[in-house]
């Protein structure tokens, strides 16, 4: 890739020191910082694919516009345009090689736009989430983290910024390694420390907003930040929990214009400047140190704020302005579209879901780690297990409801008829649908005797057969079992199991054909480790009915080792194991390297259902999603 020409950075005067820059946001009045670079960009014809961090060294005129239009509106700090210029972020636009000399553009660009101002704007060093998880929930170790974050705060501040402002972090661990790298490079470089937060008022692992206070100002930041998110209104009731938890803490908030909506293929962003004026008020009385703008603000908001601010003398303001959250009630009309699992399957796509369980009790976190890093590495949905072994869970319907709502990825829920009569069934199936769950799995699940509660009832009203017929042939079509009106049409897409090896392969076949017969959509086997088992049972099927027609979504469960197949092979109903397997596994073992040859051996399995199947659906062993995620990534 050819080098662009950079503009030269010119270094004056001395570095801020931490004690000088807390002396001026501790006055008696906000200071203002700017709003988002990013939209900004977009709206003048900035694709989303493109890297808005090159922008400095490709076309500086557009972002040092965009910095002057905000010091224009009366910001007193600016955010260089290097939220994403971290090695992992670059490496994936081919600019790592340019990483220096795009922070440092970036520190330059906004140091020519304050002296072309003549005013006195404090330029912060921008820096935002590196873009992989971190382990314990990732594979990125934190060391390789924090020398990833010191390589870009290096050179922001080899570049002269004033202050350093880590922010939209949504994990504990990886603000806590930029934090240290950020003392790493200078022990005097002033640190603010932002957390972003989902609709809950917690973190995407689970933290609540007094959690996030303590802990960043136990790593060591002078500000503590909360940015994105929300709206001002919830940004506000965060701000209150953590200045009530930390009374002599220094804030720094910036909130988005609201959450953003989708209309005609463009982003838009529901709160004026006006509201943001109002809320800026909000805020000074409930403790913010520094005010400005994420995602979706301009310098209208800005401004707004900043007028706000000097039109008002006291700091005791009554303005009425303090929200509480308010459910919305009303009705809206439900989408008839196939989900987007319904869809890839149509186009012909090939599917990888994944097998989650839930938590035995009320923690999330690692769930919702584990979903977001196995999203990241290509999983098309997260399959959500119902009671696995019999043993007590967290309801799956919760789980699949905050897996879609933090991870923003597709679930299939897992739904066994065992243990559940007719009544329960279809309650269960209306709380499905009523919290956005539109992909399911149909079993009959897993005997109550081998459980926790072997006394528990284990009796059942519906075969999987005939749940599928009340799914498919009812619900979807607006009635109940009895035929009473449900109000309107589910619209479920349902899936239904497989043993592809079973000792009995002709009550097998009889048994998927009533399946299709009543309107299963598609087809998911129990583990296999032998491909040839899958063109033979299709050959079966198709001598006594017809050709199958309806996606095959092939099991695949890694093995970590040779006693892990041995069980496999001698315990588990359903799961055969070929010698050669067995072999390669004791072998790759005596190497100290079962894990990995478990790995190579579903990835080699894969490559050859790729061409018989129109899907996976991976089972981590002993929870290990970090391997689940190689192999999607090996096997795409």
């Amino acid at each position: 890739m050819k080098k662009p020409a950079i503009l030269t950075c010119t270094i004056e005067g001395d570095f801020m020191k931490r004690e000088d820059f807390l002396q001026k946001i501790e006055g008696n009045k906000p200071i203002v910082a700017d709003g988002a670079m990013g939209t900004l960009l977009h709206e003048r014809g900035i694709g989303f694919e493109r890297c808005f961090d090159e922008l400095n060294l490709t076309n500086p005129a557009l972002v040092g516009s965009i910095h002057q239009e905000y010091i224009h509106a009366g910001a007193e700090i600016i955010l260089t345009n290097t939220f994403g210029a971290n090695r992992y972020k670059l490496e994936r636009c081919g600019l790592e090689e340019l990483l220096t000399e795009i922070n440092q553009t970036g520190v330059d660009l906004a140091r020519r736009t304050i002296r072309a101002s003549f005013k006195e704007i404090l330029i912060a060093g921008d820096v935002g989430p590196l873009g992989v998880r971190l382990a314990p929930f990732g594979r990125v170790q934190v060391e390789q983290a924090r020398e990833v974050f010191r390589e870009q705060i290096q050179a922001l501040y080899d570049a002269a910024c004033d202050l350093v402002v880590i922010e939209t972090m949504t994990d504990l661990y990886e603000i806590r390694e930029a934090i240290a790298a950020a003392q790493e490079v200078d022990a005097e470089l002033p640190i603010v420390a932002s957390m972003t937060f989902t609709r809950d008022d917690r973190t995407l692992l689970g933290d609540d907003p007094q959690k996030v206070a303590q802990k960043i100002f136990s790593y060591g930041a002078d500000v503590i930040g909360i940015n994105c998110s929300g709206g001002p209104n919830q940004l506000l009731r965060i701000l209150k929990k953590m200045k009530k938890e930390l009374p002599d803490g220094i804030f720094w908030v910036k909130p988005n214009a609201g959450w953003p909506e989708q209309i005609s293929g463009r982003i838009f962003y529901p709160a004026s400047a006006d509201y943001f004026g109002e809320y800026a008020l909000a805020f000074w009385q409930a403790g913010a140190n520094v005010i400005g703008g994420c995602c979706g603000t301009t310098p209208a908001h800005i401004r707004s704020i900043r007028q706000a601010l000097d039109n008002t003398q006291e700091k005791a303001i009554s303005n009425g302005l303090t929200l509480e959250m308010v459910e919305d009630e009303m009705m809206e009309q439900e989408s008839s579209e196939p989900s987007r699992y319904a869809q890839k399957l149509g186009n012909g796509d090939f599917v990888y879901s994944v097998e989650m369980q839930p938590p035995r009790g009320l923690a999330t976190k690692k769930i919702i780690a584990g979903a977001s890093m196995l999203v990241d590495s290509g999983a098309d949905a997260i399959n959500v297990a119902d009671s696995p072994m019999a043993r007590m869970r967290m309801s799956p319907w919760a789980v699949c409801n905050l897996v879609q709502q933090k991870v923003n990825v597709e679930t299939i829920l897992h739904f066994p008829t065992r243990g559940r009569n007719l009544l329960r069934v279809q309650g269960d199936l209306l709380a499905a649908h009523a919290l956005g769950v539109r992909n399911v799995f149909v079993i009959m699940g897993d005997p109550t005797a081998i459980g926790d509660y072997p006394e528990a009832m284990d009796n059942f009203d519906l075969a999987p057969s005939g749940m599928v017929k009340l799914i498919k042939q009812r619900f979807n079509l607006g009635i109940d079992q009895s035929g009473s009106d449900i109000g309107q049409p589910t619209n479920f897409f349902v899936g239904c199991a497989l043993n592809l090896t079973a000792n009995d392969p002709q009550r097998e076949i009889e048994i998927l054909q009533r399946k299709i017969h009543n309107g299963a959509d598609f087809i998911i086997t129990q583990p296999v480790y032998d491909a040839r088992c899958i063109p033979a049972f299709k050959k079966a099927y198709k001598e006594i009915y017809e050709e199958l027609h309806i996606p095959l979504i092939i099991g695949i469960m890694p093995l970590v080792s040779a006693r892990h197949a041995a069980f496999l092979h001698q315990e588990v109903p359903g799961i055969s194991i070929p010698e050669a397997i067995h072999n390669r596994m004791q072998t790759a073992e005596e190497k100290g390297s079962g894990p990995q040859e478990g790995i190579q051996i579903a990835v080699e399995l894969i490559q050859k259902v790729k061409e018989m199947a129109e899907g996976v659906y991976i089972t981590p062993s002993f929870s290990r999603f970090d391997y689940v995620a190689e192999i999607i990534e090996r096997s795409k």
